[in-house]
């Protein structure tokens, strides 16, 4: 019993510590994502500077060129003019390429769509044919089971006529008919018994 109880304690015990590692795993990997978080935001803060000091210098340039004479100043202006309408143009051409990809994946989905409409038709085809293939064996079952019928039918008529046979030796039949029915009726003979055969008389009814 105190074995046990020691067993016990130490698992216990050594669950605890295993509790214990993985909540500090747990703090730790929820430190590390908030410092994680904290540097992101920093990276965003910095980004914004940046974007700022850009700003910056775009006012910058834009006071300098107020500066510079009229004639730099307007060519200045019709180059940023082109650059903006090149800018448009590859937005544009980056639009009907986008355009184009979305048309070529519409295709592809359509072309999958079909094949599995075309599986699931063979599929069904399939399917009508294993049904047709066992309603003709159900058929042909049946069409065993009715001539098994008909050879039970058959089987059983002749126990029927066994069985007159034996309810004719059954009534009256003695020693004076043996011969009759030995001429005329052979399967009498074979239902007869030694009894009916007259003294030293051994009837073969192997020869019959």
């Amino acid at each position: 019993l105190k074995l046990r109880l020691q067993k016990k304690k130490k698992k216990k015990k050594n669950f605890c510590k295993a509790l214990m590692k993985e909540r500090k795993r747990e703090s730790k990997r929820n430190r590390e994502r908030a410092r994680e978080r904290e540097r992101e935001r920093e990276r965003e803060r910095e980004r914004e500077r940046e974007r700022e000091r850009e700003r910056e210098r775009m006012d910058e340039r834009e006071r300098e060129s107020i500066r510079e004479s009229k004639g730099k100043e307007h060519k200045r202006k019709r180059e940023r003019k082109r650059e903006i309408e090149r800018e448009k143009e590859r937005k544009e051409r980056e639009r009907e390429r986008e355009r184009e990809r979305e048309r070529e994946r519409e295709r592809e989905r359509e072309q999958r769509e079909r094949e599995r409409r075309e599986r699931e038709r063979e599929r069904e085809r399939r399917e009508r044919e294993r049904e047709r293939e066992r309603e003709r064996e159900r058929k042909r079952e049946r069409e065993r089971e009715r001539e098994r019928e008909r050879e039970r039918e058959r089987e059983r008529e002749r126990e029927r006529e066994v069985t007159k046979a034996r309810a004719l030796k059954g009534e009256g039949m003695n020693i004076s008919h043996a011969p009759f029915a030995i001429e005329h009726e052979p399967l009498l003979l074979c239902q007869l018994n030694g009894s009916y055969a007259p003294p030293g008389i051994d009837y073969d009814t192997s020869t019959l």
